[in-house]
C-alpha cells in the first residue's frame, strides 16, 4: 500500500493503490485445481485407446481422445493465462481534498474532451448532446474545460441539436453547479427524479423547490421537442437555417463520405461574453466533422480521434485529453478530479499515461440476460491489468496525457510536472480565424507521409485500436492506472438483442487476434519494454478467438459419441472420476464467488456462463474465419456501429429479459444447430443411462450425460425460441430448418 505521509520531504501523495485481501486462499484452491488438472493428463495417456486390429472403428476413438486432450489443454493454458491477471488484482483511492489544497481551482490544468459520433441514425442527436452537456457540466473550473464533438456523419442535425445543447447550457449548468446534480446528463437527471426523488418544496443549496425544478425541465422538455422534430423530419427549417452562419456549410456537401472540414466554434471560452446566467464563464464548445473524400481512408474513430488531438491542439491545446463515446455521459462530475489526483501526484504521476475508469451501462437488466456489463472482466481482469503494469485502453472513459498521445517515450531522467498552465498555440485570434487555420489538421491530405496513425496518436490499421494503442504506449515506458470509483463514471447504452451483442463481440475478437498475429503481439513487441506479467495479461484478450475450437470440439464431440455408444470419461466408480468433477464443479464454484463478490448475483452469473458459451461458439469462431480470410487479402478492416435507437417491442420484450433473436443470421444456424445437437445427445444418453443394467455408478456415460444435460439447460432459451414462443424475437422458420438438415446429415454421417 501506498503510504499517506513522507516524513522528509512532507510529500502527501495524491492516491494510494491497495492490493486485494484474502489471496492466500485463492492461491491454495489453485494448487488443487492444478493437481486435479494433472490427474486428468495423468488419465488421458494412461488409458488412451490405441486401436486394434479387431476392433471397429478403434481409429476414430483414438483420434476422438487426442481432441479430448488438446481441447482439454488448451484450456489449462487458458486458464494459466486468466491466473496472471487474478493473481495480485489492485485497488486504487484518491485523495481529492489534497488536490485542491496543493494546487486549488486556478491552477489545475485544462481538460479537453472528445465525444465521438458517426451516424444519427444508429446515435440519435439528443443522445448525443445529452453526453456533451454532462461532460461541460463537469465540477470543475468551466475556463480549463473544453468539449469537441466529433461528427463522422457530417449531419446538420447533430450540429442543430449541438446548437440548441450550447444554449440551454447556460441554463443547465448554474443549476447543476449550485444544486450539485449528479448525473449531469438532463435525460438521465429528470429520468432519475421523476422515478427515485420526489422534490421537496424547501430551497436549500442542495435541493432545488418545484419550480426551479420545473423551469429547467421546462426548457430541457423544449429542447427535446425540437431536437426530436428535426430529427423525425429529417432536416433543418430554413427559418432556422438562417439563424447560425455554420449551416450553409451543408450547402456545398454532396454526402457524409464525401464532403469538406466542418469546424464550428459555438462556445468560444477565451471571450469574456460566453457565460452563463449567473455570469460565470462557460466551457469551449467545438463541432467538428473532418474531410472525407471516397478515394481516401477515413480510418474510422482512430482517424476521428486523430483529428481531434490536432484541431485541439490548435484551440484550447490541453494537457489531459479525456474521450467518451457519444453514448456514455458522465455519472459522476468529479470525475476530473479523480483524474487529475493520478496525473498531479509529485512522485508518480509524471509516469503515468492515461487513466482507464470502467465501462458501465445503464439500460442492463435485471439480471443482465447478455452479459453486458462484463462485471468479471471490469471488476477482476483490469485490476490485474494494473498490478501488472497498467490497464488496456478500452475505447472511452479514458483520460490520457497529450503529449502520450503524440509519440513521446516516457524517460524518468527527463520528467517534469504536469504543464498546467499550457496555450493553445494561436492563443489571441479570433474563434472564426481559429476555425479557419484549423480545418487543414482535418483534412483527408494532412496526414500523408506523416506518422499519424504510426506513431503518433491512436494506431490505425486494427479493429480494435483502442487495445493496440494502450498497448503501444505502454511500450513507450508509461504506466497507465485503473480507477473504479464507487459511483460510476460514466454511463452508456448496452446492445439490446442477441445479434448486437455476438457483432460485437466479433469485432473484438478478430481485433485482438489481429494484433497477436500482427508485429504488436505482446510477448514480442512488448519483449523488453513491459513486464511478463503485463504480455501475458494481454493474452487473455486475445486469445479469445482461439478459444473457439476448444469450446466447439467439446459441445459437439461428446454428444455425437453419445450417438455412437462411444464412452469418453471415466465411471463413477472409478477413482479417475474425482478430479473430472473437481475442477469442472471447482472452477464454476469459484467463478460464481468471483462473481458475487463483484455484486452480481446467481441468476446474472448464469446468464454470463450462457454468453461466453454463446461467443465462443460463435462471435469467437466467425472473428477467426474473418482473420484467415484478411490474412489471405480478401477483405479489409470494417467497422460496425452498434445501433443505439430500440423499437418498442424489442425493448419490452429486453425488459422482460427474453433473448432477442428475430432475423436470420449464421450465428443463430450455429446455435441452433448445436443446442439441437445437444438435445439429441441427452436423450441418447439418457437411453443409455436408463435402459442398461450397469447402473449409474458403473455407467461409463454419465459424464457425457451430465455434461449434454448442462448443455441443454444453457439452452433452454434457444428451445423457447424454436417450440414455445409466438412473438417476433423468436427464432424465424428458416433458421429452424437448416438446423434440423444439418443435424440429419451430421447424425447420418456418425451412424451410418
Amino acid at each position: 500500500m501506498d503510504k499517506n505521509h513522507d516524513d522528509d520531504d512532507g510529500y502527501l501523495p495524491l492516491f494510494e493503490t491497495k492490493s486485494a485481501k484474502s489471496r492466500t486462499q485463492f492461491r491454495l484452491f489453485v494448487v488443487s485445481m492444478l493437481v486435479g488438472i494433472c490427474s486428468i493428463f495423468v488419465y488421458r495417456l494412461r488409458y488412451i485407446p490405441f486401436p486394434t486390429k479387431e476392433e471397429e472403428g478403434a481409429v476414430v476413438i483414438l483420434l476422438v481422445w487426442i481432441g479430448l486432450f488438446v481441447s482439454e489443454f488448451w484450456f489449462t493454458l487458458y486458464w494459466f493465462v486468466t491466473l496472471v491477471v487474478r493473481w495480485n488484482p489492485v485497488y486504487r483511492h484518491t485523495f481529492k481534498d489534497r488536490l485542491i489544497l496543493k494546487y486549488g481551482e486556478k491552477d489545475l490544468p485544462g481538460v479537453d474532451i472528445f465525444v465521438c459520433t458517426a451516424d444519427p441514425k444508429a446515435e440519435p442527436p439528443l443522445m448525443v448532446v445529452n453526453t456533451v452537456l454532462s461532460v461541460m457540466a463537469y465540477d470543475y473550473p468551466p475556463h480549463k474545460l473544453s468539449v469537441y464533438l466529433s461528427d463522422d456523419g457530417a449531419s446538420e442535425l447533430t450540429f442543430y441539436a449541438l446548437l440548441e445543447a450550447s444554449e440551454f447550457s447556460k441554463e443547465w449548468l448554474p443549476f447543476c453547479n449550485k444544486f450539485k446534480v449528479e448525473p449531469r446528463s438532463p435525460e438521465a437527471y429528470f429520468t432519475e427524479i421523476k422515478v427515485s426523488q420526489p422534490l421537496d418544496d424547501d430551497d436549500d443549496d442542495h435541493n432545488p423547490n418545484h419550480s426551479q425544478w420545473a423551469s429547467i425541465k421546462r426548457l430541457y422538455v423544449d429542447m427535446k421537442t425540437r431536437i426530436e422534430s428535426a430529427t423525425k423530419v429529417g432536416q433543418i427549417s430554413e427559418i432556422m437555417r438562417r439563424e447560425h452562419k455554420g449551416f450553409c456549410e451543408w450547402d456545398s456537401i454532396l454526402s457524409k463520405r464525401d464532403h469538406q472540414t466542418i469546424i464550428q466554434i459555438l462556445i468560444d471560452g477565451r471571450d469574456p461574453k460566453a457565460v452563463d446566467i449567473d455570469q460565470h464563464p462557460l466551457p469551449t464548445l467545438v463541432y467538428l466533422a473532418r474531410e472525407k473524400r471516397p478515394q481516401y481512408h477515413h480510418n474510422f474513430k482512430a482517424g476521428a480521434m486523430n483529428s481531434l488531438i490536432r484541431v485541439s491542439g490548435q484551440i484550447s491545446n490541453a494537457p489531459i485529453i479525456l474521450n467518451v463515446d457519444c453514448d456514455m455521459y458522465s455519472n459522476n462530475s468529479e470525475s476530473v478530479r479523480d483524474a487529475m489526483c493520478f496525473f498531479l501526484d509529485e512522485k508518480k504521476g509524471q509516469e503515468i499515461a492515461y487513466i482507464q475508469f470502467p465501462q458501465a451501462f445503464e439500460n442492463i437488466t435485471e439480471n443482465d440476460i447478455y452479459n453486458n456489463s462484463l462485471r468479471d472482466l471490469m471488476e477482476v481482469d483490469l485490476r490485474g491489468f494494473d498490478s501488472n503494469g497498467g490497464p488496456c485502453y478500452i475505447g472511452t472513459g479514458c483520460f490520457h496525457r497529450r503529449e502520450s498521445l503524440s509519440g513521446k517515450k516516457y524517460n524518468e531522467a527527463d520528467k517534469i510536472l504536469l504543464d498546467c498552465k499550457r496555450k493553445s498555440e494561436d492563443e489571441g485570434i479570433s474563434a472564426e480565424a481559429l476555425e479557419e487555420t484549423s480545418k487543414v489538421l482535418a483534412n483527408c491530405s494532412y496526414e500523408e507521409n506523416t506518422l499519424w496513425g504510426k506513431e503518433m496518436g491512436l494506431m490505425y490499421g486494427c479493429l480494435v485500436e483502442d487495445m493496440l494503442t494502450g498497448l503501444v504506449i505502454q511500450c513507450r515506458g508509461w504506466r497507465s492506472v485503473y480507477y473504479s470509483p464507487e459511483r460510476k463514471a460514466f454511463l452508456g447504452a448496452a446492445p439490446t438483442t442477441l445479434l448486437q451483442v455476438l457483432v460485437q463481440q466479433k469485432r473484438w475478437a478478430e481485433g485482438d487476434l489481429q494484433i497477436l498475429l500482427s508485429r504488436y503481439c505482446p510477448l514480442t513487441y512488448g519483449y523488453g519494454k513491459i513486464p511478463l506479467g503485463l504480455r501475458l495479461s494481454y493474452l487473455v484478450y486475445f486469445l479469445w478467438s482461439l478459444n473457439c475450437f476448444a469450446s466447439l470440439y467439446y459441445v459437439i464431440v461428446p454428444s455425437l459419441c453419445l450417438l455412437k455408444g462411444i464412452s469418453l470419461f471415466p465411471q463413477m466408480s472409478n477413482i479417475w472420476f474425482v478430479p473430472f468433477v473437481y475442477v469442472f464443479f471447482g472452477n464454476r464454484v469459484y467463478s460464481l464467488g468471483e462473481h458475487l463478490m463483484c455484486g452480481g448475483s446467481y441468476r446474472e452469473w448464469f446468464n454470463c456462463q450462457r454468453m461466453w458459451l454463446f461467443k465462443r461458439t460463435t462471435s469467437f469462431f466467425f472473428g477467426f474465419l474473418d482473420n484467415m480470410i484478411r490474412l489471405l487479402g480478401y477483405s479489409g478492416a470494417t467497422f460496425i456501429i452498434t445501433a443505439k435507437v430500440v423499437d418498442d417491442d424489442v425493448s419490452e420484450r429486453y425488459k422482460k429479459e427474453l433473448i432477442e433473436f428475430g432475423t436470420t443470421s449464421p450465428m443463430f444456424t450455429i446455435l441452433t444447430t448445436l443446442a439441437l445437437l445437444n438435445a439429441l445427445g441427452l436423450i441418447w444418453g439418457l437411453k443409455r443411462l436408463l435402459f442398461t443394467e450397469q447402473g449409474l455408478v458403473l455407467n461409463p456415460f454419465l459424464l457425457q450425460v451430465a455434461l449434454c444435460c448442462l448443455l441443454v439447460f444453457i439452452n433452454l432459451p434457444i428451445y423457447q425460441a424454436i417450440f414455445t414462443r409466438k412473438d417476433k424475437g423468436r427464432l424465424p422458420n428458416s433458421v429452424i430448418y437448416q438446423s434440423i438438415m444439418l443435424n440429419l446429415v451430421v447424425c447420418s454421417i456418425v451412424l451410418y
